[in-house]
């Protein structure tokens, strides 16, 4: 490479994003990421085309965002609340996935939890997601039943430890 001239742009990594509290002004950029997630096509769609985060969502629970380090640009997030335990949302942007977003958000989670004295935290995962939440650890617990008109379909439930 010649000095002066620019280097090439590498495809951003997960050591390349930092985890930070949400802010009430990142309500769009979330909401935009649920809205538009890949994970939510087809059959699944109904279930996010209203969905919002506001900036009151944000300021009344633990939210926190995955944002690449350079451009503060959100590459997931996760809500998690403490009464009881649950991951209440977790999202990774399509053009984010594989570059272990994820894993970065969900280790993050068990510190937060752990800190806050929960020995686990309760998910119930949107069906294409429990192979990932499996894979960090999540143990199957059961099954949360369809609940038309609001979830039209069977949800699997699992127990993330904390320790």
């Amino acid at each position: 490479m010649t000095a002066g001239m620019p280097r090439p742009r590498r495809a951003a990594r997960s050591t390349d994003a930092t985890i930070r509290r949400a802010l009430a002004g990142d309500a769009a950029r979330l909401t935009r990421l649920v809205r538009t997630s890949r994970a939510y096509e087809g059959p699944y769609a109904p279930m996010v085309q209203g969905y919002r985060i506001g900036p009151d969502y944000i300021e009344t629970h633990r939210v926190f965002v995955a944002a690449d380090v350079g451009t503060d640009r959100v590459l997931g997030f996760y809500a998690l609340l403490l009464d009881p335990p649950e991951l209440d949302l977790m999202f990774v942007a399509d053009e984010a996935q594989g570059r272990g977003i994820g894993r970065l958000l969900i280790g993050h989670l068990r510190e937060e939890a752990r800190s806050a004295g929960l020995s686990g935290v309760r998910i119930v995962s949107h069906p294409p997601a429990e192979g990932f939440y499996r894979s960090v650890g999540a143990e199957p617990v059961g099954t949360v039943r369809a609940d038309p008109p609001a979830v039209l379909w069977d949800r699997p439930e699992l127990l993330l430890r904390t320790g």
